[in-house]
């Protein structure tokens, strides 16, 4: 593997203070730890133009806790596995679940969350507009690992509802969030693509409870080409900052192909944002307004006021649920990527116009409350998604597809984007699972991809680890 370690832009001033001139903030760095092995010969088919095992809108895939990391994958003979290694070891161990992989669509990942009020390790699995599959661990599974088991005995039986509590008969995109206080929430999408809901249960240690929808597919948009009635908000993420709230970037898709200048390009529009202060139950705009609540009459609506911070006509192959993050001081970033209008108008084919001409942009909150966006000045090569990390010192890291990672300094401004790691040695399929409490946990980044196959053979799935500024 080759890595580049960069140092900051602009550095910050230095103040003497008590006659000690306090240390310069570091830049954005990358080392590499090496790679581990979960599984030489995991399941491997390309759907979506993607694999199941690594469609990087995973919340979680792979995720850490109290010194431990989680890992959950599907192995060549379709089983569903879950995986565990101390923080720094090489050696993962290994349970598989009593559930196999029911089609081969790429949509139907694993989703892991972790409910800290009771020390449970939860899965999401298996579902693309249609039943899911779920389990839970034992109470206290996750509190002390070291001195606990690791064996199927230690996982509940598999149901297709919440311990009971049935969600939608049109389900997809679980994506666990822990609440500040330690609940489990689980957002998902009601319906399907292009006609769909986004949704909220909650999970206080004892059962799980339906908060309800929180957007809506009705409503009107109208582009140059034509006009839409139905559509479904697909979320760049959903985190909880240090400060306790709810942030959700996202972009719409459209169910009519109208609102595009050509069939062969793809619905999606805008990006907006919303937010919450009280875990969820009643959304706002950039401005504060209140656009919806959740479970009740008014939800959010493609004809809210105030909900687009980066306007993007349908033409341009934006991609949906690509990465958002929050810093420090809960402001919120994404990465979006798509066609910019100095490579034409009109996309065609938006898998091909994409991979020859898509370029990724961070976009984010400033300190004085506008949006700014930056072009990454690095080509995708690839129809698929880009990641987001911010470390310690919010400096901002993209792990594109095959795990290259490109970064910029908090200093300079996030102006000073560059490649740190060219994703050579690892030969990796495309989107990466980034592990995002990891960075938080000991300052290193770790990803989850899968080596390049071909039609359906195995190949060997690896955790990737990069040492960020310490």
């Amino acid at each position: 593997m080759r890595r580049r370690t960069v140092p900051a832009g602009a550095l910050a001033a230095s103040v003497p203070a008590a006659g000690t001139a306090r240390a310069a903030v570091p830049g954005p760095s990358v080392a590499s730890e090496g790679t581990t092995q979960l599984d030489a010969r995991a399941l491997y088919f390309v759907s979506y133009d993607g694999l199941v095992n690594n469609n990087s809108f995973q919340k979680n895939g792979l995720l850490t806790h109290k010194g431990h990391q989680y890992a959950a994958w599907y192995t060549a003979s379709r089983d569903a596995v879950v995986a565990r290694r101390a923080l720094g070891s090489a050696t993962w161990s290994t349970v598989t679940l009593p559930h196999r992989l029911k089609a081969d669509d790429s949509h139907n990942v694993i989703s892991m969350g972790v409910s800290a009020t009771d020390g449970r390790l939860h899965l999401n699995m298996d579902s693309h507009s249609d039943g899911f599959f779920y389990v839970k661990s034992v109470a206290g599974l996750l509190d002390n690992p070291a001195t606990t088991a690791w064996t199927p005995s230690v996982f509940g039986a598999v149901r297709t509802t919440l311990d009971g509590l049935a969600l939608a008969s049109q389900f997809t995109y679980p994506q666990f969030i822990a609440t500040p206080e330690g609940r489990l929430q689980l957002s998902y999408r009601a319906g399907v693509s292009g006609n769909g809901r986004n949704a909220l249960a909650e999970y206080d240690g004892a059962r799980w409870t339906a908060l309800g929808e929180w957007t809506v597919a009705t409503g009107t948009y109208t582009s140059e080409h034509g006009s839409s009635t139905a559509r479904n908000m697909y979320l760049h993420g959903i985190d909880y900052d240090t400060r306790g709230r709810l942030h959700a970037l996202f972009t719409w898709r459209e169910q009519n192909a109208a609102v595009m200048c050509s069939g062969g390009g793809i619905t999606n529009h805008d990006t907006g944002y919303v937010w919450s202060d009280d875990r969820g139950r009643t959304w706002r705009n950039d401005a504060g307004a209140v656009v919806g609540t959740t479970g009740g009459s008014d939800k959010v609506s493609v004809g809210d006021s105030g909900l687009v911070v980066d306007p993007l006509n349908p033409d341009h192959s934006l991609m949906n649920q690509e990465s958002q993050s929050t810093d420090s001081a809960g402001r919120p970033h994404a990465i979006i990527s798509y066609v910019p209008g100095r490579f034409g108008q009109c996309t065609t084919d938006y898998v091909a116009d994409r991979t020859a001409h898509g370029r990724a942009f961070h976009l984010r909150k400033n300190a004085s409350g506008g949006w700014q966006k930056t072009e990454i000045p690095v080509p995708l090569g690839s129809s698929q998604r880009t990641r987001l990390v911010l470390d310690r010192y919010d400096n901002a890291y993209a792990v594109f597809p095959f795990g290259r990672i490109a970064a910029a300094s908090k200093t300079s401004g996030y102006t000073d984007w560059t490649l740190l790691f060219d994703g050579g040695g690892l030969n990796a399929f495309g989107e990466v699972v980034v592990d995002e409490t990891r960075v938080r946990a000991d300052n290193v980044l770790s990803f989850l991809y899968q080596q390049k196959s071909t039609g359906t053979t195995p190949s060997a799935l690896h955790v990737a680890d990069f040492a960020l500024p310490a």
